[in-house]
């Protein structure tokens, strides 16, 4: 008499656990990426997410690839920003929306920051969104240099230095007041009209002497070599 056949195993579960190991580790990636930026490696993600080193490999071959998933989403925000942002009747105020909310996703998230500014990771998807954010950001420009609001001179390639340096405010008084960047960036912003008038109302008090101190000691230079 012929052995009747095993029963299939059932594949359906299996997927299902994969599924959710998969939205665990972007979970994961996401609050560690944003904490620790890019400098966070595949095995921090796992220790954060309670799932084996080998799991998140079989899903992310590499940093690479789990950058990809993690970050063209937030990319395409940025760019529902740009074109909310030039829906605004006046250019100006357009350009100070789209710039002051983009500083505040800089702020909570380290990760999206260093891979706005940095080529590192994200040659593929990535870049493909970051390419689309070119000529949105460089009309938001056009339009508040052409109603005679913002400065001739100011370059879209200007963009990602002033995210550059206030990056650097924010990582250096995080630990202390992160909330104090708002009052540099509105500095900068006024720097940016190209008709001097009142000052803006700056949206943070400056840093006091101990505030200052703190930061100076928590605060660790990037190493080089």
């Amino acid at each position: 008499m012929a052995r009747d056949a095993a029963p299939a195993a059932p594949a359906r579960p299996l997927r299902r656990d994969a599924e959710l190991n998969r939205r665990r580790i972007l979970e994961s990636a996401r609050e560690v990426f944003s904490q620790r930026g890019l400098e966070a490696t595949l095995d921090d993600i796992a220790h954060h997410a309670g799932v084996g080193v080998g799991t998140v490999y079989r899903r992310f071959p590499n940093k690479e690839h789990l950058v990809e998933a993690m970050f063209v989403d937030r990319l395409e925000e940025v760019g529902t920003m740009a074109e909310a942002a030039l829906a605004f009747e006046d250019p100006w105020e357009g350009f100070l929306d789209f710039a002051w909310k983009t500083v505040e996703l800089h702020s909570s998230d380290r990760g999206l920051r260093e891979v706005m500014l940095s080529k590192a990771f994200g040659r593929e998807r990535v870049a493909e969104v970051k390419n689309r954010l070119v000529p949105l950001v460089t009309r938001l420009i056009e339009r508040a240099q052409e109603s005679g609001q913002l400065r001739a001179d100011f370059s879209p390639t200007d963009m990602p230095m002033l995210h550059q340096m206030i990056g650097e405010v924010i990582e250096y008084t995080h630990t202390v007041k992160p909330d104090v960047w708002r009052r540099y960036f509105a500095l900068l912003l006024d720097g940016l009209r190209a008709e001097p008038g009142r000052a803006t109302a700056l949206p943070h008090g400056p840093m006091c002497i101990d505030d200052l101190d703190t930061a100076a000691c928590a605060w660790r230079p990037p190493r080089h070599g």
